[in-house]
């Protein structure tokens, strides 16, 4: 009897172990951050990461690296060849994202930046958020200034990428794929509050190998 009744009681605090673990339910999204979302794709060899197009206003006020869990080959073989590809995703709400959430959304795909005239190349593509990679919300980003910081994303096989951190304007995104896990700087002042490519990459330069992924100026001037 005393088996039985240690065995029952065994049980039950089993389940309430792992009723203990459970995640709490998530409060439902907000919805303010309903709409569309335009984002640039890039691409590191077999992969694909999305990166929301960031603004100073409404609720596109972050920075958000996604990586994408893609069986597409076209859609690979675009964002490797072209010089820029983005994405006008059907309405939803971005704040499954900005949780970390997975999630799959149809997107228009375009050649070039869908909010300068880009070029409709691929119309209801499934596009699968798989991991987020990086999230940095600009309420509040740091003064213009000549110090630039970059945050370093880790990649699979020992790769990184540099996302520059937006400030006020004057100033600009920027990712750069760094080939190499090497320690170096990432925080460096330059001779502008906007630099020159050239000049961020010879900062850059004890980073090893890079390539420049994305660049954007235009949104972020006074």
């Amino acid at each position: 009897m005393n088996k039985v009744l240690i065995v029952v009681c065994c049980y039950f605090v089993s389940l309430l172990t792992i009723a203990s673990e459970e995640p709490a339910p998530l409060p439902p999204v907000d919805p303010k951050y309903n709409g569309d979302h335009p984002m640039v794709l890039i691409s590191n060899g077999p992969y694909v990461y999305a990166a929301l197009l960031s603004k100073y206003e409404g609720i596109h006020k972050v920075q958000l690296i996604y990586e994408i869990d893609n069986r597409n080959l076209a859609l690979l073989d675009l964002v490797r060849d072209a010089d820029l590809v983005t994405i006008k995703p059907k309405p939803f709400n971005l704040e499954h994202l900005i949780r970390g959430e997975n999630l799959t959304i149809t997107a228009d795909v375009y050649m070039g930046n869908v909010e300068r005239g880009g070029l409709l190349t691929y119309q209801n593509v499934d596009i699968e958020f798989d991991k987020q990679l990086y999230l940095r919300k600009l309420e509040e980003p740091e003064k213009s200034h000549i110090r630039q910081k970059y945050d370093s994303v880790p990649l699979k096989n020992n790769q990184r990428l540099l996302v520059h951190q937006i400030q006020t304007a004057p100033s600009y995104a920027q990712i750069i794929l760094l080939f190499d896990d090497v320690t170096c700087l990432t925080e460096f002042a330059s001779s502008t509050a906007v630099p020159q490519a050239n000049e961020i990459y010879k900062k850059l330069a004890f980073c090893g190998s890079m390539k420049p992924l994305y660049a954007e100026y235009q949104d972020f001037q006074k």
